[in-house]
């Protein structure tokens, strides 16, 4: 950006509201981010972290000066200092500001994000999740996201990140597949077993378990889906214990998600939902189980269907087409 234009840009922004930093000062800080020496970009994009983390009018300054496109470069340096901080810098930019979240992905985040999501540094993994988090809360950048490489390493991160990196991949997952296109990319990518497994581990009434039985409904739309949580052990148990421990839009997602196409049964659902929160002591126990046994028959019957669309998807084998000849030359 040359300086004429960036004066331009500036100049459209209500400078007064700027209180912190001068208007100089804040564009000294983006020159050092395009023409400063390595500390001097290290110092400035710490900087621009922390003068962004609480502002939103600053966040819109910053990124008309410019400061977008040079902290996305900043991530393909050969320092971890300087990635981390320009992640935590294009993090506090994105954070509540749609526009600014648009621009850095048209600036090319998404790659360099992806490559560090495989980085060896399970901080700077953890950061990059955090930033495709955000990212991926708008619209625009969820089919960019999606068509990535970000998904199968978010479901890894689900399977051995820490708790807050498990939270954020859970959530961005979550995030991406609200656009219907990212469902199967989260499907194949084996998400349903980590899925499981961190609703068993959370509260049911936590947020968490809220974004987990959603992207788990959302899943279930595919026979493979439910087939997995049949399949995987305890997961029919732990969508019921939702429905009896979980928030009220937990227990929604938990009860439509296996129940989807069958009327009958989701109305059952609903009755036996009502049983439980109540929680009377014989009636629950008894709603409880004949819930499991229905959201298990339920899955084991997309089960079967999956092993009879592949069987009669299998080409006939030599015997059985030489028996068809013989049969048919004896007629």
């Amino acid at each position: 950006m040359e300086q004429g234009d960036l004066e331009k840009d500036l100049d459209t922004l209500d400078l007064e509201s700027v209180s912190v930093r001068s208007k100089q000062n804040l564009q000294e800080l983006v020159w050092a981010l395009v023409y400063g020496c390595g500390e001097a970009k290290l110092r400035a994009a710490y900087e621009i972290g922390m003068l962004t983390k609480s502002s939103a009018k600053r966040r819109a300054y910053l990124a008309a000066a410019g400061a977008i496109t040079p902290l996305v470069s900043m991530l393909s340096s050969s320092s971890m200092e300087a990635q981390d901080a320009s992640m935590q810098a294009l993090l506090n930019l994105a954070v509540r500001h749609e526009r600014n979240k648009v621009k850095i992905v048209k600036a090319g985040a998404v790659p360099v994000l992806v490559k560090l999501l495989q980085s060896e540094s399970a901080n700077l993994r953890e950061s990059a999740a955090a930033v495709i988090l955000t990212l991926s809360a708008s619209n625009a950048n969820k089919p960019i996201i999606g068509s990535s490489d970000a998904t199968a390493l978010l479901v890894d991160m689900l399977m051995c990140g820490s708790i807050q990196g498990r939270v954020d991949a859970v959530m961005a997952l979550y995030n991406l597949s609200t656009y219907p296109d990212n469902l199967m990319p989260i499907l194949t990518a084996g998400a349903i077993s980590p899925l499981i497994l961190l609703l068993k581990d959370c509260r049911k009434a936590s947020k968490v378990a809220e974004k987990t039985t959603a992207l788990l409904q959302s899943l279930m739309v595919f026979e493979e889906a439910r087939s997995a949580i049949a399949s995987e052990e305890g997961g029919v148990l732990t969508l019921v214990e939702v429905l009896e421990e979980g928030s009220l839009q937990s227990r929604e997602h938990a009860c439509k998600g296996p129940l989807e196409r069958d009327r009958k049964r989701k109305t059952f659902c609903s009755f036996l939902e009502i049983r439980l929160s109540h929680r009377e002591s014989a009636g629950s126990v008894n709603a409880k189980k004949m819930l499991t046994d229905m959201v298990q028959l339920s899955m084991e019957q997309s089960m079967r269907h999956l092993q009879q669309r592949a069987m009669t998807s299998l080409p006939a084998t030599p015997r059985s087409r030489s028996t068809r000849a013989t049969n048919k030359a004896s007629n």
